[in-house]
């Protein structure tokens, strides 16, 4: 078995352990000290993420769709296409050097999808966008760390309290769904998207096409038209 080759490392704003890029023959993987984020060959329930919501919203005319976290990119392709080719698709991640990996060593991973020109890619943390956009978007999508449990950045318990959930509740159009992506449940998470004022689906998917790989889970928090 070919060894895995360390690319390279990016700090995380509020967390003292680096991200690493890693590389074995065509597979990626992107670990948080001895953590795996994210691998190239497990795709299926970040891209059930887009998939899940497209369908909630139906087939909106300039959809404008908000993704938190761009990581290995499966997301956005997966909205890419199934959102219209007059949507917004703006990408909105934190780390800086995630974003210089998907047009460097990422290329074979990303391909040609950030030259769509409906993508708009915006290195800011993604709790402050959402909350300067009040009324603007027709979908978030979070793929931020591992969930409302999440290991890699403390600072991300602000996307998933109760406080930042109703800043997303205002951040939605009218018929708007918030996704969120979870390598596991959380009750507790569930009930403060109730308590947020939105109409609640807990998904489960797996971390493979075909109904294979880990079970995850893809909250859907619709806001009433």
């Amino acid at each position: 078995m070919r060894p895995w080759i360390h690319l390279d490392t990016a700090n995380v704003p509020g967390n003292k352990t680096q991200l690493k890029l890693m590389q074995r023959g065509d597979e990626f993987s992107i670990m948080l000290g001895t953590n795996e984020l994210m691998n190239s060959r497990l795709s299926g329930s970040e891209e059930a993420l887009a998939t899940l919501s497209a369908e909630r919203i139906g087939g909106r005319a300039k959809a404008r769709v908000l993704i938190g976290g761009l990581g290995m990119g499966f997301t956005l392709r997966a909205a890419q296409g199934c959102f219209g080719a007059d949507s917004e698709l703006v990408v909105a991640e934190l780390v800086p050097e995630i974003i210089a990996w998907a047009r460097g060593p990422l290329t074979p991973v990303f391909g040609t999808c950030l030259d769509d020109p409906r993508v708009k890619i915006i290195n800011d943390d993604v709790g402050k966008v959402i909350a300067a956009g009040k009324g603007t978007y027709d979908a978030i999508l979070l793929d931020v760390d591992n969930g409302p449990d999440g290991v890699s950045r403390e600072q991300n318990d602000q996307l998933y309290g109760l406080a930042a959930l109703r800043r997303s509740w205002a951040a939605l159009r009218p018929g708007g769904v918030l996704a969120v992506w979870s390598a596991h449940p959380s009750e507790p998470f569930a009930k403060r998207l109730a308590a947020a004022g939105f109409a609640v689906e807990e998904v489960k998917v797996r971390a493979r096409g075909g109904g294979k790989g880990a079970r995850h889970v893809i909250w859907l928090g619709t806001k009433a038209r």
